[in-house]
């Protein structure tokens, strides 16, 4: 269990009393004439994250009064550790099964800290006595995959190259009793992945395709295609130096399947997991690559380049078409893809697609019943035609820049020609400004949703 949750025999956790708005005059009623006192006193109303202390007669907390608000934020908890001193805290106020889940939860989240460059914290965080008739083992497994994620996007790039992913990919493997093998630099064009080649062969860190295999290997199959390419500079179209800023975070699709991976493995889903991440750096040099190249890919398909700083649908091409050639029961990859997609619904609502109605239905239900949002886009074959090329098969970008994740998703699909279930997320992969619970950041998304899908599935 996480070190932010206590042993239920902590005899003096604090009390936590969950208000919300219609809920202040019950609570208040409850309470000793000198809380409702404190209370009014301090225009305690029950709004959404705030936290007022009580004392007890010595001047300590006695215990900790918390507004929801008008209970539609359902991970409002995670607004709370921020606010806590140190010690140990239980929940005194009956909260069903659903919210006492999506009350520890929330608390997990909100407890994570990124300090691998700065000193250690002199205080240690709050911790939370997990409510009754809680998963323990499943929260935290939920928050430990979400804190990979977060750790592997938020370190810089000079720390995180394809070799370091590896590394983190290696670690889960013999974690959990898994395989893994890579293919590396000039191996990718041995084995036939001549996009991933191409796309990293102008770095000093050696382009790669990671591959993790785990489960018996009758159950049924679930690939995860996650992009890694830990900095991009764009290529030679290089971009403009304030979009590199955040470009340490190119590889969040690839820590989102790592974080995904690990929840699905501890927790022992019957599936035969695969997880293919195709990592590179997009830098410059006399042997990158060019706009206006033709290059071959693993499917065969003759791709122009019409862009080198449309380079993540390039590495995702080959890792899909290798991933198709089983045909998994399951196939989703996910990518920070495109700022089409950013513009078309903000940095907090990732879009997916897929050509699977029951598929797409099943996880908008659960995004909703886990809080965890997303939202699906068309694969609109009209808009396929902007992809052609006159000298090759495909180009990877269109002439006019309309519909990008659109047009980005269907130059995907021309590489899944044999599996049936497939979802592209086209995901931010990071904070852009903080929020309860939610510091400025990496940040994983959409794979709490998948998870429970697999969860009550397999």
């Amino acid at each position: 269990m996480l070190s932010v949750f206590a042993s239920s025999e902590e005899s003096l956790a604090i009390p936590i009393w969950a208000v919300s708005r219609v809920g202040l005059d019950d609570w208040l009623a409850a309470q000793p004439a000198a809380v409702s006192t404190w209370a009014r006193a301090n225009e305690f109303k029950g709004q959404a994250g705030r936290v007022l202390n009580i004392p007890s007669p010595e001047g300590v907390v006695a215990a900790v009064a918390f507004g929801l608000g008008d209970g539609d934020e359902a991970l409002i908890w995670r607004a709370l550790p921020d606010s806590l001193a140190t010690g140990a805290y239980r929940i005194a106020s009956h909260l069903d099964a659903e919210n006492a889940n999506r009350a520890a939860l929330g608390w997990a989240l909100g407890s994570y800290r990124y300090r691998r460059y700065t000193k250690p914290a002199k205080d240690a965080p709050p911790r939370l006595v997990m409510p009754e008739g809680v998963d323990a083992d499943d929260i935290s497994r939920i928050a430990e995959g979400i804190f990979l994620a977060r750790d592997l996007i938020n370190t810089p790039s000079n720390d995180m190259g394809p070799q370091e992913l590896t590394d983190a990919a290696q670690a889960l493997a013999v974690k959990f009793g898994a395989s893994l093998s890579a293919l590396i630099g000039d191996e990718l064009l041995v084995h036939n992945y001549p996009l991933m080649h191409a796309v990293g062969r102008a770095s000093p860190r050696a382009p790669r395709l990671i591959d993790l295999r785990w489960g018996d290997v009758n159950a049924p199959k679930v690939t995860l295609v996650g992009k890694g390419v830990v900095f991009d500079s764009g290529g030679l179209d290089l971009k403009p130096s304030a979009s590199m800023l955040l470009m340490k975070k190119d590889m969040g699709g690839a820590a989102n399947v790592l974080g995904l991976a690990y929840m699905i493995m501890d927790a022992g889903l019957r599936v035969r997991l695969r997880v293919l991440i195709p990592t590179a750096e997009n830098s410059v040099s006399g042997d990158s690559f060019r706009p206006g190249d033709i290059l071959t890919s693993r499917r065969g398909l003759t791709v122009e380049i019409g862009n080198t700083d449309a380079e993540g649908r390039l590495l995702l091409a080959d890792a899909l078409t290798e991933a198709d050639t089983e045909q998994p029961e399951l196939l989703i990859d996910m990518a920070t893809l495109t700022g089409a997609a950013r513009t078309a619904l903000g940095p907090e609502i990732p879009p997916f697609f897929t050509s699977d109605d029951g598929l797409a239905e099943r996880l908008k239900n659960y995004s909703e019943t886990q809080a965890d949002p997303m939202w699906r886009m068309p694969l609109w074959k009209p808009y396929d035609k902007d992809l052609d090329s006159k000298i090759a098969d495909v180009n990877n970008v269109t002439s006019g820049g309309m519909a990008g994740a659109i047009t980005a998703a269907l130059f995907l699909q021309r590489f899944v020609t044999s599996t049936k279930n497939w979802a592209h997320f086209d995901i931010y992969a990071w904070n852009a400004k903080s929020s309860a619970g939610q510091p400025v950041g990496g940040e994983a998304q959409a794979i709490r949703a998948i998870y429970a899908l697999l969860r009550d599935h397999y």
